[in-house]
């Protein structure tokens, strides 16, 4: 299977390649890795990529199949998280430059512990506007999050 297709499949249909031991963990994290290395100099959609701590969940979510474990719907599936919402050891800066210094969060928030618990992995925080409030993806702490289909265009819109 090409990176193209890993990285355009629907996640319903990549946990259940995972469940049928057709994809690896493994190699799907590592693939969206790749690809977010590649793109996000050109994009700037990344404010955090946590590679180590996802690759690490992904060991975790192979062993897991190997084994036979009851996996969850969204078992091995990398996701990004908006940088609105805490992940544990990374800092949530809500696209604005006045939380620029903020700490690692203690914990995940609700919806972030919910994707892991279905069996999702978290490759990294995305770019969001200031306090999540526009339909564009820019800002003077991080700069302009591009379109990938237009570099003119950010991905809210002109």
């Amino acid at each position: 299977m090409s990176d193209t297709d890993l990285l355009f499949m629907p996640a319903v249909k990549a946990a259940a390649l995972i469940r049928a031991r057709k994809l690896s963990p493994v190699e799907y994290v590592d693939a969206v890795l790749k690809a977010i290395e590649r793109a996000n100099p050109r994009l700037n959609c990344f404010r955090e990529v946590t590679a180590d701590a996802a690759r690490r969940d992904a060991r975790k979510a192979e062993e897991a199949v190997s084994r036979g474990d009851r996996l969850g719907p969204l078992h091995g599936v990398p996701v990004s998280i908006k940088d609105l919402l805490d992940v544990e050891g990374v800092p949530t800066r809500h696209g604005s430059a006045i939380f620029a210094d903020n700490p690692p969060a203690a914990s995940d928030d609700i919806t972030v512990a919910r994707l892991r618990a279905a069996g999702a992995i978290v490759v990294g925080k995305a770019q969001s506007p200031e306090f999540g409030v526009k339909g564009l993806t820019d800002g003077p702490s991080f700069g302009i999050t591009r379109n990938p289909w237009n570099l003119e265009r950010t991905p809210g819109g002109p």
